[in-house]
């Protein structure tokens, strides 16, 4: 009978129609474990650690490090001091055409050849008496850079992230570089360069940071020290558009202009840091873009893995399905973990880190910064003087990625460094005359190419002294000092002679020194918090 049927059936099936309530023991084969990874862990085993995705966002990425070329090194040319010659030319005019200067000649018995337009300089009268006035606004412009570079570099580490930080610095960037070629004077200029400084300031490092948060432990280096590779080809192709628009006001805008096509052309395809995600508690975002760069990498992500922090990775005992569950929904709904440089400073291993960085950063921007503006001061072609810099660069970037994995990044630290230092040294001996001018060219140049190095490489070994929640913190706080030490560049190159070559060479050796004492950091995790890192260093000190 059905109704029989139904009684006995609806009997015999009761057990499992309770069983949700009941909570049985799974049998062994029904449960499957699942495991906690942090981020580095998660990219080796299964997302890939430098695969199409991580490509294509590099790539897009570092081109913001074109636009801070184009508004640090504008001042270049901006500023130069133009070629002049004499009105008349008929002997009595009051103007000396074998005079090196303008300076003590007849007024009106002269004239800039490419107009008052061509520089600031010539626009404004920024010669002899004023001459200053051209190192104080360059010096205010790195002032701006270094005050910036503090400020965004605590807002990426916070609320804003470091895709937020790059946008409104690009955004600020493109009004303030526009406004600057409709100055009205000399002290308008100053303000507006002060403030394009100060967005300029945190172009690079949230950049960078972007750029090398989502690569594999054993990629990194590598593509950190690509990164550079942008911004000489940035200052290569500023060359070339100060060719084209030699007016100065037209040059502001010029080299403004491609901040606005970052934004609107590239910054939409540009993805948040998955690091940044999950230190401020958006697990559910942060897996989302690990799975996307695991389908992007032609990986697969497995559905028990599950994103953690340095100190919930290392715990590695198993978790079922709903205690994994449990713990996305505990670390969804946790507060955001946050750090300051207040952090960095408690701690006796980080604060020993960050004054060391912040000390080679500072003497390492004074080399290079002072090497780049010293090409005035050479009297051949400035076109042609940027652009050579530019390229002396890049071999210096591709022989460091070379040997960044295979020896380290302590002893290539120290061997850029003491590089730089003894061709500046042997600069400072060679006069400025006749053949002599181009062997001191050449230690300009070797000097740049080692420094460059040493520059490019500083950006990955701070950013892997440090954990997530204190990167772009620490990292700005090192680009502050590099932008003091830019700060004090243009009047180490107004000493004139072998003095700013000395200079070079002091800064170059001591940093040097300064390198020893910091910690090789190759193959080593990036930790996502201060206690990560703190019980992984110290297990690290207690194996060795």
């Amino acid at each position: 009978m059905p109704a029989t049927l139904s009684s006995s059936d609806s009997n015999d099936r009761s057990p499992d129609l309770r069983s949700p309530l009941l909570s049985p023991t799974r049998k062994p084969t029904e449960e499957r474990e699942s495991e906690k990874l942090c981020i580095d862990d998660m990219l080796q085993k299964y997302c890939g650690q430098f695969g199409p995705w991580q490509m294509r966002h590099f790539v897009l990425t570092s081109l913001a490090w074109a636009l801070e070329a184009f508004h640090t090194m504008v001042m270049i040319f901006a500023d130069r001091e133009p070629d002049w010659r004499c009105l008349g030319g008929a002997a009595g005019s009051g103007c000396d055409v074998t005079a090196r200067t303008v300076c003590g000649l007849k007024p009106g018995s002269w004239e800039w050849t490419g107009g008052l337009g061509s520089s600031t300089v010539a626009e404004w009268g920024l010669v002899c008496e004023e001459k200053y006035k051209v190192g104080l606004a360059q010096a205010l412009f790195f002032g701006g850079c270094m005050i910036g570079a503090g400020i965004f570099g605590h807002l990426s580490d916070s609320f804003l992230g470091r895709k937020g930080s790059l946008t409104v610095v690009c955004i600020m960037n493109t009004i303030f570089g526009c406004l600057t070629a409709f100055s009205p004077n000399y002290w308008i200029y100053v303000l507006l360069r002060l403030l394009t400084g100060f967005s300029t300031g945190g172009v690079g490092l949230c950049a960078f940071v972007l750029a090398t948060e989502p690569v594999g432990p054993t990629k990194r280096g590598t593509a950190g020290m690509s990164t550079f590779y942008f911004f000489s080809t940035g200052i290569a192709i500023l060359s070339g558009i100060a060719y084209i628009f030699p007016q100065w006001r037209e040059l502001y805008i010029a080299s403004s202009i491609p901040s606005l096509l970052f934004l609107l052309a590239v910054l939409p395809f540009v993805s948040e840091s998955p690091r940044w995600y999950l230190v401020r508690g958006r697990i559910t975002e942060a897996m989302k873009l690990m799975r996307a760069i695991a389908k992007s990498n032609n990986k697969h992500l497995p559905e028990g893995v599950v994103l953690a922090l340095d100190e919930e990775a290392n715990n590695d005992s198993p978790t079922t399905n709903e205690e994994d569950q449990t713990y996305k929904e505990l670390l969804d709904s946790k507060d955001a973990i946050s750090g300051s440089l207040i952090d960095v400073v408690k701690l006796p291993m980080t604060r020993m880190r960050l004054f060391l960085a912040v000390a080679i950063n500072f003497l390492c921007s004074v080399v290079y910064y002072g090497l780049s503006l010293n090409v005035v001061n050479l009297e051949t072609n400035l076109y042609i003087n940027v652009l050579l810099n530019a390229v002396a660069e890049m071999p210096a970037f591709t022989i460091t990625a070379i040997l960044l994995d295979k020896y380290g990044r302590k002893p290539l630290a120290i061997g850029t460094l003491w590089f730089s230092g003894v061709f500046c040294f042997a600069g400072s001996f060679v006069g400025n005359a006749g053949a002599w001018k181009v062997v001191k060219m050449v230690c300009g140049i070797l000097g740049i190419f080692g420094m460059a190095g040493t520059y490019n490489l500083l950006f990955i070994y701070t950013t892997e002294l440090f954990p997530t929640v204190v990167r772009n913190a620490a990292l700005g706080c090192a680009t502050q000092a590099a932008q003091m030490g830019a700060i004090l560049s243009p009047f180490v190159v107004v000493l004139g002679g072998g003095l700013p070559f000395a200079v070079f060479a002091v800064c170059g050796i001591a940093g040097g020194v300064f390198a020893f004492y910091l910690p090789e950091t190759l193959n080593k995790p990036l930790y996502d918090t201060m206690a990560g890192m703190e019980d992984g260093e110290g297990a690290c000190r207690s194996v060795n």
